[in-house]
């Protein structure tokens, strides 16, 4: 992610210029400290000297992370290969990053009351998540996981999700076969995320955005002012004096107030409408009254709270809009790279579908059904294997609630920041293997060419213990079906195969700058070599 440095927007003096645009440049705040975080090191190792206590060895400082920023899963990856588990000092805490997974199983499930959320994270990420499942422990927890695993373990979810992915891929599909005609690229991840963002809304909350053909403007200002907001919410992690700024309202702070304002008239709009719909519904007689979708659920629960509804809707939105568009981009991305791996997989879904022909991509999209998915084990290896390297979360971090002892026999201290890194775990190679680096699909499949999953302690991509991820399944379907119909149907070439392609540093592991691709009707669809 490119350093943001922001300007007031009103006029001064020289010297009023130049001292706001000081307070807002996070490298040079960060400067100051340096040299206290060098004596805080001194310090910390003089102390754990004196104890019998061992501590992990020491990566760097949380100065190294904000010079590394643009790209910080490199760097860690880098120290990971160094050392399993590793610290970085900051003025404040210890911040412990593993990549041994008998540390993972003990942090997500052993001792998972141990290490919660805690109120550093809790800090950094209310502003835009706020009361939602992935920012709070305890109570608050509980409740929402509860309402949220019984929707998702719904047969009617399962089925009415399917529809949606099926009516937006070939949306999708529809607007890559204009693409291709006319032989100009796109960017493949741009319109992933509007689809995504589309289906999870019409999924979780019973709402058309329709972003991919930007027939909604809202819904574009929206998805914008949410993906810029994510990304100056993780620099919180980075620049310790994002409160300072916060409080003068200068820099990424302010700008990040900006985005949140366009993300929160656009949630509560949303919850005021439906509120005005359920009460509607229950008004007139005439009107269906059950309401499936998740915001119902919850509006059910607590329809006095909408800013615990505005929380909610939110966090589902980051968990089924950015995790699953980020990954399909990657997926494409490294079909790119190998492309007999894309026509593997392209062979596979014609078979199992039985199409020989496609004229009509509705036609096709419905031929993939839940049995025909079930049936594609080597699509499913190479998007797991996908998100084995490109995790759509690149680091988990939690809060160690009281000192304790991680299996590896170093110690940490209750306050300490203790985060597992799915980026770096994917190319370790005491984990995968000598080819560990190398996109590798059949490294899933046994010998009779069935899908054989691993511990989820060794493959993070989802989380693990009692907090693994409730839309594992609910992801899987969306990026399966998605993947059958374009693949079935398209081939995918980078626009420029020099191209250097890398991650935009934020929650999750988007591409930076786009993927953008051309695409190719596959020419034995039908006579004409395209689809109709």
């Amino acid at each position: 992610m490119k350093v943001l440095i922001y300007k007031m927007g009103f006029t001064t003096t020289k010297f009023g210029r130049a001292s706001l645009e000081f307070a807002s440049n996070p490298l040079i705040f960060s400067a100051l400290v340096a040299i206290p975080c060098i004596l805080l090191i001194q310090i910390l190792l003089t102390n754990s000297r004196k104890t019998k206590a061992r501590y992990h060895p020491i990566g760097g400082t949380v100065f190294h992370h904000l010079l590394n920023f643009n790209t910080l899963h490199h760097y860690m990856t880098r120290l990971a290969r160094k050392y399993k588990t590793y610290r970085i000092l900051s003025p404040f805490r210890n911040e412990i990053y593993t990549s041994d997974p008998i540390n993972v199983e003990y942090i997500l499930k052993t001792n998972f009351l141990n290490y919660g959320k805690g109120e550093h994270n809790y800090n950094n990420l209310r502003d835009l998540l706020g009361d939602g499942i992935f920012t709070v422990d305890g109570d608050k927890w509980r409740e929402q996981r509860k309402l949220s695993s019984y929707e998702f373990s719904t047969r009617v979810l399962r089925d009415f999700s399917s529809v949606v992915f099926r009516k937006n891929v070939v949306k999708l599909a529809h607007i890559l076969s204009e693409a291709a005609k006319s032989n100009r690229a796109f960017d493949i991840q741009d319109l992933f995320m509007k689809s995504t963002l589309d289906s999870i809304f019409k999924v979780a909350f019973g709402a058309e955005l329709d972003t991919m053909c930007g027939s909604n403007e809202e819904g574009v200002a929206f998805s914008n002012a949410f993906d810029n907001a994510s990304a100056m919410t993780l620099w919180r992690y980075v620049d310790f004096s994002w409160k300072l700024k916060r409080f003068l309202n200068i820099g990424s702070e302010a700008q990040l107030k900006k985005n949140i304002k366009v993300v929160d008239d656009f949630v509560y709009k949303l919850i005021d409408n439906k509120i005005k719909r359920m009460h509607n519904f229950k008004s007139d007689l005439s009107m269906p009254a059950k309401q499936d979708d998740i915001l119902s659920r919850f509006l059910q629960v607590n329809a006095s709270d909408t800013t615990y509804l505005r929380d909610i809707i939110l966090n589902f939105v980051i968990a089924g809009k950015d995790t699953t568009a980020a990954t399909l981009s990657w997926f494409i991305y490294v079909l790119c790279q190998h492309p007999d791996v894309q026509e593997k997989v392209a062979k596979e879904v014609r078979e199992i579908s039985k199409v020989k022909e496609i004229t009509d991509f509705a036609a096709f999209a419905a031929s993939i059904d839940e049995e025909a998915l079930e049936k594609m084990n080597y699509l499913h290896a190479a998007i797991t294997e996908t998100l084995r390297i490109y995790p759509a979360v690149p680091v988990d971090a939690k809060i160690c609630l009281a000192n304790d002892t991680l299996p590896d026999g170093y110690s940490v201290k209750k306050g300490d920041m203790v985060s597992y890194q799915p980026y770096a775990m994917g190319r370790m190679k005491f984990i995968w293997g000598d080819d560990a680096e190398l996109y590798k699909p059949e490294r899933w499949l046994n010998h009779e060419g069935v899908f054989q999953p691993e511990s989820p302690f060794k493959f993070t991509a989802f989380q693990a213990g009692p907090r693994i991820c409730l839309g594992k399944e609910f992801a899987y379907r969306q990026m399966k079906i998605f993947s059958a119909v374009l693949l079935g149907c398209f081939i995918f070439k980078l626009r420029d195969q020099g191209e250097t392609v890398n991650y935009r540093t934020m929650i999750n592991l988007h591409i930076a700058g786009g993927l953008h691709v051309h695409a190719f009707p596959r020419k034995q669809q039908t006579s004409e070599g395209a689809p109709k």
